[in-house]
């Protein structure tokens, strides 16, 4: 991938950042890639996210909670834009 492209696709995930939770801090950023790329391929690949869910059945409660995290960003974020 060249750099131009990484850095419109860093841009990006920083902007859904900012509007799904309310932040771009590197951190969040990250968080939101990794819910991104989870959620995409559970849902055009289910078979492959239970494989994944099966054999690492600890990086499967790492993600529920990643997930409740960017769930209650998300509330908290729009409770603030009203």
């Amino acid at each position: 991938m060249d750099k131009k492209l990484r850095s419109q696709l860093d841009g990006l995930a920083e902007k859904y950042s900012e509007l799904l939770i309310g932040s771009t801090e590197p951190e969040h950023v990250e968080m939101v890639k990794a819910y991104v790329l989870y959620s995409s391929i559970a849902k055009s690949m289910p078979p492959l996210a239970k494989h994944w869910n099966d054999r690492y059945p600890d990086a499967k409660e790492a993600m529920k909670e990643l997930i409740s995290e960017i769930k209650k960003l998300n509330e908290a974020h729009r409770a603030s834009d009203k």
